[in-house]
C-alpha cells in the first residue's frame, strides 16, 4: 500500500524512521513529511494514496477525492472535525484518531489559564516589566472554589484530578455521564445549573454539530460576574461574539481561551483582543514534547492495526 504523510507530526526524522521502518520491511511504499507542503504538493501525493497521516490542519475535499484509492485516514488529533466527514463515509474511508495523547498537556493547560486569569498574571508580569507594583492587581484564589466541567471524557476527567488538590468543589454535565468522573467527586447536574453556579467554567467538549455554539450568551449571561471562562476544547463551541460582549461589559470577570474559531494565527486586530481581562493562547493546549512523541506513535498504531484487520480508534461515523 501507498502511505502518505501529507502533514509533519512535530517529531525529530529519527522517530518518523522508527514508527515506519514496518511498513518499509513489509515493502509497503512510505512518503514522510517533515516540513509544512503546499496544497500542490499535497495533492500530487494523494494520487494513488491508500492511507493517509494527517495533523491537525484542514483536509479539503479536493484532496480527498484525489485519492482514488484511499482506505484510511490516519489523524494526529484528538477532534477529526477537520476531515470531510461525509464526503469519508461516501468514499468508504476510514478516519481514526489519536484519542489520549494530549490527555495530560491539555489539561495542564485548563487549570493554568485558570490560575493565570483569576491572579492576574498577565496584567502582573506586564506591570512588572514597567516598573510598577501589584496595585489594582490582586486576583482570586482557585482553591476552595467551585469548578464547573463541561465533558466529562478523558481530558475532563484529568482536569478534575488535578483540581482534587485545591480542593474545589466540581460539578459537571455530560450528556453521557459515567461513574469514572463520579469517582472523582464530579456532581452532575444541568448545563444550566453549572454555568449558574461555578466560579471556573472549563470546557472539555468534541466539536459536533449538537455542540456548535453551545455557549451562547444565554448560558453566559447566567455565568456569576466574578466567574472565569476556559476553553481548551474547541473554539467554535463557545459563541465568540456573546464572550467578547460578556468580557467587553464586565458580566464575567475574565476567560483564558487556547482555541478559536479560526486556527491561530489570528489577526492583530481580532475581536477577542478589545479588552483586558482575557488570557490567550495560540492553540498549544495539546503541544508538549511527550504529547508529539505520544501522537506519533498513536498515528503509526492505527495503521498498523488497520493493516493487521483490527483497526483502532474509528471515528469514521463521528458527526
Amino acid at each position: 500500500m501507498k502511505i502518505v504523510m501529507l502533514e509533519p507530526l512535530a517529531v525529530p526524522k529519527s522517530i518518523i524512521n522508527q514508527f515506519s521502518e514496518k511498513f518499509i520491511n513489509e515493502g509497503h511504499e512510505f512518503i514522510s513529511c517533515l516540513e509544512t507542503i503546499s496544497h500542490e504538493e499535497k495533492l500530487s501525493r494523494a494520487k494513488n494514496a491508500d492511507i493517509f497521516i494527517i495533523a491537525n490542519g484542514l483536509l479539503d475535499e479536493e484532496i480527498v477525492k484525489a485519492a482514488n484509492n484511499l482506505k484510511l485516514i490516519s489523524v494526529g488529533f484528538t477532534g477529526v472535525d477537520h476531515v470531510p466527514a461525509d464526503l469519508c463515509v461516501e468514499k468508504n474511508v476510514m478516519v481514526c484518531n489519536s484519542q489520549g495523547y494530549a490527555t495530560i498537556p491539555t489539561a495542564e493547560l485548563a487549570v493554568t489559564l485558570m490560575l493565570m486569569a483569576t491572579r492576574n498574571v498577565v496584567k502582573s508580569e506586564k506591570a512588572c516589566r514597567k516598573g510598577l507594583t501589584k496595585a489594582g492587581l490582586v486576583g482570586s484564589e482557585l482553591s476552595h472554589k467551585t469548578v464547573g466541567i463541561v465533558g466529562t471524557g478523558m481530558i475532563g476527567r484529568q482536569t478534575a484530578t488535578l483540581l482534587k488538590g485545591f480542593n474545589v468543589k466540581l460539578l459537571g454535565y455530560d450528556p453521557f455521564e459515567n461513574d469514572q468522573a463520579r469517582e472523582l467527586g464530579i456532581e452532575y447536574t444541568t448545563l444550566e445549573n453549572l454555568f449558574s453556579s461555578s466560579d471556573f467554567i472549563s470546557l472539555h467538549l468534541p466539536l459536533l454539530d449538537s455542540t456548535k455554539g453551545l455557549v451562547d450568551d444565554k448560558l453566559i449571561n447566567r455565568m456569576k460576574d466574578t466567574a472565569i471562562l476556559v476553553n481548551c476544547a474547541r473554539g467554535p463551541i463557545v459563541n465568540t461574539k456573546a464572550l467578547v460582549n460578556a468580557l467587553n461589559e464586565g458580566k464575567i470577570r475574565g476567560a483564558g481561551v487556547d482555541v478559536y474559531e479560526i486556527e491561530p494565527p489570528l489577526p492583530t486586530n481580532h475581536e477577542m483582543f478589545t479588552g483586558d481581562n482575557l488570557v490567550t493562547t495560540p492553540h498549544i493546549a495539546f503541544a508538549s514534547k511527550e504529547s508529539m512523541e505520544r501522537r506519533a506513535k498513536i498515528v503509526f498504531d492505527n495503521v498498523y492495526a488497520y493493516l493487521d484487520g483490527n483497526p483502532i480508534n474509528v471515528k469514521s461515523q463521528l458527526k
